[in-house]
């Protein structure tokens, strides 16, 4: 569902390495009869579930004639070959699988991923017609440097390289301080929504002319909880959240979603 400028509320939950398919079964069925449930009638965010590539089919057969969406972890650039391990584009669509998180810092920290090889997913997502949430965000020591504007700037800058206007327009990002990811740590909201903005900018500067910064869906993700949505989603330019940790209970999880939602009702009855 669309809000401010156009932009989708998003609330997309990264499970990261946790749960068997058995246990994805139970957690994406609880999630989906909460919705069905808790919001009869309300206008909803896209809720995405992202669980690991074992889980994906069970996942996608509860959420079957649900709003909830699902998304990979992670993805290859290229359609085949040799590349043990490795899954490709054309093996999640095939799926029925929508969104994929790409440049996520754990990938960036621990498995080498760097802002040419983000680019080259973000454009294959596209070509095979995902939406890719292109995660950014500083380390702790590049925050306590003062750099946290030029470290997000170059990953927005270089993620987006030679993408076209109108593919840009459909990439989701994702705004992560990895200080604050599973530390319990959160980023001062003022603070989020002031680097989410600064990204909105960036983009419009990359497109000159196209304002498609405005149409952007920009998410916030390090430590998203129940006491911290509300502010979250009142800001100017968060639209969402990628939540780890509060994703992998539904009954913590549901809170988050009805974060969204009211975001949306605040948008749509600013703009009725």
């Amino acid at each position: 569902m669309s809000s401010q400028g156009g932009r989708k509320t998003i609330i997309a939950g990264n499970w990261k390495m946790n749960k068997t398919p058995a246990e994805a079964t139970s957690l994406a069925k609880a999630i989906v009869e909460g919705v069905a449930s808790q919001f009869k009638g309300e206008a909803l965010p896209e809720i995405v579930l992202c669980p690991t590539f074992v889980c994906l089919s069970e996942v996608l057969n509860q959420v079957k004639g649900s709003p909830c969406k699902v998304g990979a972890q992670n993805m290859d650039y290229r359609d085949s070959g040799a590349f043990t391990g490795e899954i490709a584009p054309p093996m999640l669509t095939a799926m029925a699988v929508q969104y994929v998180l790409i440049g996520h810092s754990e990938r960036r920290q621990f498995f080498g991923e760097t802002n040419e090889s983000v680019n080259l997913k973000v454009k294959a997502a596209l070509a095979h017609g995902l939406v890719p949430v292109m995660c950014v965000g500083e380390l702790l020591e590049q925050r306590e440097q003062g750099l946290t504007d030029s470290v997000v700037k170059e990953q927005v800058v270089k993620g987006l390289a030679g993408i076209a206007a109108s593919d840009a327009a459909k990439v989701v990002v994702a705004y992560e301080p990895v200080w604050a990811i599973g530390t319990g740590k959160t980023c001062e909201t003022p603070e989020a929504n002031r680097v989410c903005g600064l990204i909105r900018a960036e983009i419009d500067s990359l497109y000159s002319g196209t304002n498609i910064g405005a149409g952007v869906s920009i998410l916030y993700g390090g430590s998203v909880k129940a006491s911290t949505i509300d502010e979250q989603m009142e800001q100017e330019h968060i639209d969402g959240a990628l939540v780890g940790g509060a994703s992998l209970k539904a009954e913590d999880f549901l809170p988050l979603i009805k974060g969204g939602a009211k975001r949306l009702k605040s948008q749509l009855v600013k703009t009725s």
